[in-house]
């Protein structure tokens, strides 16, 4: 009798579900994938770099096919930017990071050689070249006040193109390739990838703020908004491996129903348009305190949807009721700076 029920007890306790395995191993063999087409993107990108100084007319297709190519690695990037960030907040930095972020770190001496593979790297870099004819000027005079600007401009000589090409081109593919290899179940920390997912769905209304005064993610391109999908499709994805973790907890499958409202909600907004770009922001904007005119604009109605969806103080929202999947799981909160 007390063999027979010592096999029953190891069955039970051999069935119950592993959820925080599960989710890494999922987690890591979505993440891969798309580490993996960051990474033939970025090489796509490279191999359409000209050789020789740049022409907007005669490199037209070479450009384009660079663009293409550059859209790829975003798409790619914000599918796993949540959950990597906090992990590996080094790669994070070198291909992801801002102008103006790099311009804080290098301060008033800037980048003296932007085709090169120090300073000023990875995708908004690159993103600044390829769109450095089509600037919008809101972004200039954002950038033109920063402490080490300087213009953005194609490689006028042919020395340059070679630099951009083996050089910026290449250290993007570097750091895409060694966040791939490193990227191992035994590195992942779910505590603090989840955490990354929270963070970056309350960090979209921080990317629609920024879009009134030309300091916006993708600013050179307009394609912010294209940004804002890939952000939510990659949290969604990954968000989904948590489920049956969640659902297992008291109160759970309440909670995600709330976010996966949030979640439709926020697609059905981004997907309303579809163009790349955040609509325009009217002339007299101001995040802190819009007129009820602006907030009927198509761009206030956008911000304000974001605003209200990933408000974090506010029960129902994306943000707040991710919160509260974390303290089920026993994952620290995301708090807001």
């Amino acid at each position: 009798m007390k063999k027979l029920l010592a096999l029953v007890l190891f069955a039970a306790c051999s069935s119950t579900p592993s959820y925080q395995t599960d989710v890494v191993d999922n987690m890591h063999d979505s993440i891969d994938d798309d580490l993996a087409s960051l990474v033939t993107a970025a090489k796509a990108l490279q191999a359409a770099a000209p050789t020789h100084a740049w022409d907007a007319t005669a490199d037209a297709d070479a450009i384009t096919a660079m663009k293409s190519a550059w859209l790829d690695t975003r798409t790619a990037y914000e599918h796993v930017e949540g959950a990597t960030a906090p992990i590996f907040p080094q790669f994070d930095t070198s291909m992801d990071a801002r102008y103006d972020d790099f311009l804080t770190m290098l301060g008033s001496a800037g980048d003296p050689d932007p085709f090169d593979d120090q300073g000023i790297t990875g995708m908004h870099a690159i993103e600044r070249i390829l769109y450095a004819n089509v600037i919008p000027q809101k972004v200039v005079d954002f950038e033109s006040t920063l402490p080490g600007y300087a213009p953005a401009s194609f490689p006028t000589t042919d020395a340059a193109a070679m630099e951009l090409k083996s050089k910026l081109c290449q250290k993007l593919i570097d750091d895409a390739q060694s966040l791939h290899d490193q990227w191992t179940p035994t590195v992942i920390d779910v505590g603090a990838a989840y955490q990354g997912l929270v963070g970056l769905m309350n960090e979209q209304k921080e990317k629609v703020n920024l879009a009134a005064t030309g300091e916006e993610e993708s600013r050179y391109a307009q394609t912010t908004l294209f940004d804002l999908r890939n952000n939510l499709t990659g949290t969604t994805k990954i968000y989904d491996f948590f489920q049956s973790w969640i659902d297992s907890k008291s109160g759970g499958s309440g909670v995600d129903a709330m976010i996966q409202s949030g979640f439709g909600a926020l697609t059905s907004l981004y997907m309303a348009d579809q163009g790349n770009a955040l609509p325009p922001v009217p002339a007299d904007w101001s995040s802190d305190a819009p007129t009820q005119a602006d907030l009927q604009s198509p761009f206030g109605m956008l911000w304000q949807s974001v605003h209200q969806a990933v408000d974090p103080t506010m029960t129902g929202s994306v943000v707040f009721e991710m919160n509260q999947v974390a303290t089920m799981l026993g994952f620290p909160q995301f708090i807001e700076d």
